[in-house]
């Protein structure tokens, strides 16, 4: 039973994240389309844009780690962790870069958590640079049609 309870909790936090990231890509790319105004403050609201929303994606999957190790059959965290919120949300934030240090890590079921949100983590991120250098593709256009003219 926590291996399916695990299972479903990635899918949802899984399906959650894309989904969000879909929407939240797209309204970006709406606002960037239709404001007029200086290019680099269009290209920074994207940069913060998507670091605000991978931000919360590491958030969501750190609220989805705590509260699977709330049943302690889905697993525990091996290293000087806690359990606590913050320590998920860690735990989380180097998974999903794929950077993991490995000074906390977890054991049992939850694993597949763990592992589900470092693919997706790259998936997400890798969606993300290329909506910015789309993004960076029209301010560069538009600085070399100005030089130009």
């Amino acid at each position: 039973m926590p291996h399916i309870a695990v299972v479903v909790a990635t899918i949802l936090a899984l399906a959650i994240c894309v989904i969000f990231q879909y929407e939240a890509l797209t309204m970006v790319w709406r606002w960037l389309s239709r404001h007029e105004g200086h290019r680099r403050v269009k290209v920074l609201y994207g940069i913060v844009s998507v670091i605000a929303l991978h931000f919360a994606q590491i958030c969501l999957f750190g609220a989805t780690l705590w509260l699977m190790l709330l049943w302690p059959a889905t697993g525990r965290l091996l290293g000087e962790a806690t359990h606590s919120f913050l320590d998920c949300v860690y735990l989380s934030s180097i998974t999903f870069s794929t950077v993991g240090y490995g000074d906390i890590a977890p054991l049992g079921p939850i694993r597949f958590l763990a592992g589900t949100e470092a693919l997706s983590g790259f998936v997400l991120i890798t969606w993300s640079a290329s909506f910015t250098y789309l993004e960076m593709e029209k301010f560069w256009r538009a600085e070399d049609m100005k030089d130009d003219s």
